[in-house]
């Protein structure tokens, strides 16, 4: 069965860099589209950025555009997302994604705070 497990959060200052990972199994990651979200407290869940199966495009909010870098290693089925200059405003539970089979599927989420 499919696992995600993510990896990575804590609370950070404003200005400061994370790195989330996501542990895949389950499935044959290369072979996917893989995304990230994250839901602030009161609202619904956002899609924050997306990676093809060989890397080769990525997709981004405009609200992380040029600030955050998703990222994949298909030979350690490892997913991963690179927060730079973070604000308050990107508070929240972060969540990897795969799409397969017409069902998605997602890991347990790993918290973010940015906060002083």
């Amino acid at each position: 069965q499919v696992q995600l497990v993510e990896s990575g959060g804590g609370l950070v200052q404003p200005g400061g860099s994370l790195r989330l990972s996501c542990a895949t199994s389950g499935f044959t990651f290369r072979y996917y589209v893989m995304r990230w979200y994250r839901q602030a407290p009161g609202k619904e869940r956002e899609l924050v950025a997306s990676i093809t199966k060989d890397g080769g495009v990525r997709n981004y909010d405009a609200s992380v555009k040029g600030r955050f870098t998703i990222s994949r290693d298909n030979a350690k089925n490892m997913l991963y997302l690179q927060m730079n200059s973070l604000k308050p405003e990107d508070t929240g539970v972060y969540y990897c994604s795969v799409l397969r089979d017409s069902v998605t599927s997602w890991g347990q989420g790993t918290q973010v705070t940015v906060s002083t």
